[in-house]
């Protein structure tokens, strides 16, 4: 044999199996590749997307517990001034409940002893009419003598 035409035939055949792999098995792997790549490539992106939500998911939280607890401070605060003022107001409708009992007592004492004047004034005229009667020896009509004895009730 020929070495050219063993070499040619080398070569066709090497030719071939260069455009049967190209075709075959080059473009699919290197297609492959490519897809394998841009698939990493989006997950990295979709990762620093997700550790940026993430971190921004935090310091909202942060945010919103910073601003809860303001909120808590400020509504204890209130109920704070609401419970003194209760107390106040407990305090000063406690004064003025006294005052009315210490009033109405005070009346009442006011005209017991009144009363208690007037019951004495009237025991008195009695006996002084009748300590009258007696001295004089003869009974003393009380209703001819009313101005006198009023005169000396009024005195007592």
């Amino acid at each position: 044999m020929n070495v050219t035409a063993t070499l040619i035939g080398q070569l066709i055949v090497f030719s071939i199996l260069i455009w049967f792999i190209k075709a075959v098995l080059w473009e699919p792997v290197i297609n492959t590749l490519e897809d394998r790549k841009k698939r990493i490539a989006d997950g990295l992106a979709a990762s620093e997307k997700g550790m940026k939500d993430q971190e921004l998911a935090a310091e909202n939280a942060k945010q919103a517990i910073k601003e809860a607890k303001q909120e808590a401070a400020e509504i204890i605060a209130q109920a704070k001034a609401r419970d003194t003022q209760m107390i106040e107001e407990a305090k000063n409708k406690a004064v003025e409940e006294a005052d009315r009992v210490i009033a109405g007592a005070q009346a009442e004492i006011d005209q017991e002893v009144n009363r208690a004047k007037d019951s004495l004034r009237t025991q008195v005229s009695s006996l002084a009419v009748a300590g009258a009667s007696k001295i004089l020896g003869k009974e003393v009509d009380a209703n001819a003598h009313k101005a006198a004895l009023k005169e000396l009730i009024e005195q007592i």
